[in-house]
């Protein structure tokens, strides 16, 4: 089973690279935890998807603490990695979304596979249940998301960013961004949109299960996106839309997948003390050995 982390982002709200962040009662990375937790329940292949001028410096420094059974991908996110036949002459420092960053991984990955952002904590439970989905479904056209309740991912530092869930019968039926959801006093809203919640809703925190069918379906929409050249100073293509209109074209069909694992992140710097401080919790509770690769 391959776990794909999606480590390419600059991290602006942040300060720096959280990502390289060492948040770990050893200085480990906040993915190492999610590598460890997905290694445990049967996933064999790890993919990374980063930077270019990053790839060297991931790639040694999770080769070095990996077993040596692992197979281990570190690929760049590189602007001008598009389908064939589609140039970009344009100036963009930018990646071209989350979607794009997942296809960029389509030479590397065969079967079914869940990704993750590399700077989120998931829990060990969210692996198991993402391991129990991709053993379990026969179906090519079936995707999964591991969903947690919105209450438990807000920050005390600022808003964030959630993709609010609607399923019926277990199935996901739509996908809708909030940029700015925020717990206030007595409620907790979108400040862009206005739209408040109870805070039980189900979020999507980009933990997806795909199937290999998601590399053509992205193929085509790039080159539709990049077709429009309204697209080429800012825009991107997200993961969650790129879904959505799987979805919507009956392409696929999302089992959703609630999650009793605990979440956090690190979208603020203030956020860090937070992680460091969980971290250290489950560690000195013996959730996990210290220092992480020990014994691996």
């Amino acid at each position: 089973m391959t776990l794909l982390l999606m480590a390419a982002g600059s991290g602006s709200r942040y300060g720096k690279l959280k990502q390289f962040d060492d948040l770990g009662p050893k200085e480990e990375f906040l993915m190492e935890f999610s590598i460890y937790d997905a290694l445990k329940n049967g996933f064999d292949h790890i993919v990374a998807i980063t930077k270019k001028e990053n790839v060297e410096f991931l790639k040694e420094h999770l080769s070095s603490r990996l077993p040596k059974s692992i197979k281990l991908d570190v690929l760049a996110q590189e602007v001008n990695d598009l389908p064939e036949g589609v140039t970009f002459t344009g100036e963009r420092t930018k990646p071209w979304g989350t979607a794009h960053a997942v296809w960029t991984a389509r030479n590397v990955i065969k079967g079914p596979f869940a990704i993750i952002n590399a700077d989120d904590y998931y829990g060990k439970n969210a692996f198991e249940s993402a391991a129990s989905f991709i053993k379990g479904n026969g179906n090519k056209e079936t995707f999964g998301l591991i969903a947690y309740i919105l209450k438990n991912t807000l920050s005390e530092h600022g808003s964030v960013s959630r993709g609010v869930c609607k399923s019926e019968g277990g199935k996901l039926t739509s996908i809708n961004e909030y940029t700015k959801i925020e717990a206030q006093e007595n409620a907790i809203i979108d400040l862009d949109s206005g739209t408040k919640f109870t805070g039980e809703e189900l979020v999507s925190m980009n933990f997806w299960v795909c199937q290999p069918s998601i590399f053509q379906f992205t193929t085509d929409y790039l080159r539709e996106f990049i077709g429009n050249k309204d697209n080429h100073a800012k825009g991107e293509i997200y993961l969650p839309f790129a879904i959505k209109e799987m979805i919507a074209q009956n392409l696929i069909d999302v089992d959703v997948i609630p999650s009793a694992s605990q979440w956090f992140g690190v979208t603020y710097a203030s956020d860090k003390e937070v992680a460091v401080s969980e971290l250290q919790r489950m560690t000195d509770n013996n959730e996990y050995i210290s220092p992480l690769w020990e014994n691996v």
